[in-house]
């Protein structure tokens, strides 16, 4: 790690395969060093995988194998501006069709339970329109998605 500052993630004891598959799953990601318990600790042994170092979207993150004490929430999230709606499809069914699951409003969660905003910049634009009855008409569109449907979101702006 060089940075000063590095999102820790929590994970039961599968870290590594966390990190893999965002490595694969989002540009600007890669799976760096894994670190393996000097000594045993109160959900591992020694020389299981304790921390791995990783980057999603660009951002330096390290995967910290802790047991099932914490728990992720949606309290945090990834938001990963996708560019149109081959973006947000592939990143959204990867992540649901990994075994997590949908929610609403573009968010959905991994199978470890990270949540994630796949959200359009169509969406973004449209909901931070000038004309508020524009604004007004796509928020409510997405109020009414899982996964965002950009043409739909277009169509509401337009009226």
């Amino acid at each position: 790690m060089t940075g000063k500052n590095t999102i820790c993630l929590w994970y039961d004891d599968d870290a590594l395969e966390a990190a893999q598959f965002y490595a694969k799953t989002f540009p600007d990601s890669a799976v760096g060093a894994v670190h393996r318990a000097p000594g045993d600790y109160p959900s591992g042994k020694e020389g299981d995988v304790l921390t791995v170092e990783f980057t999603i979207a660009g951002i330096p993150c390290i995967g910290l194998n802790g047991g099932p004490t914490f728990r992720h929430s949606e309290a945090f999230s990834f938001q990963i501006a996708t560019d149109d709606q081959a973006e947000t499809d592939r990143l959204w069914n990867a992540i649901v069709g990994n075994g997590g699951q949908e929610s609403a409003c573009g968010w959905c969660k991994d199978k470890w339970g990270l949540s994630w905003q796949i959200t359009p910049r169509a969406l973004s634009e449209a909901i931070a329109d000038p004309d508020r009855a524009a604004a007004r008409r796509a928020f409510e569109a997405m109020m009414e998605m899982g996964k965002i449907d950009i043409a739909k979101i277009e169509a509401a702006r337009r009226g």
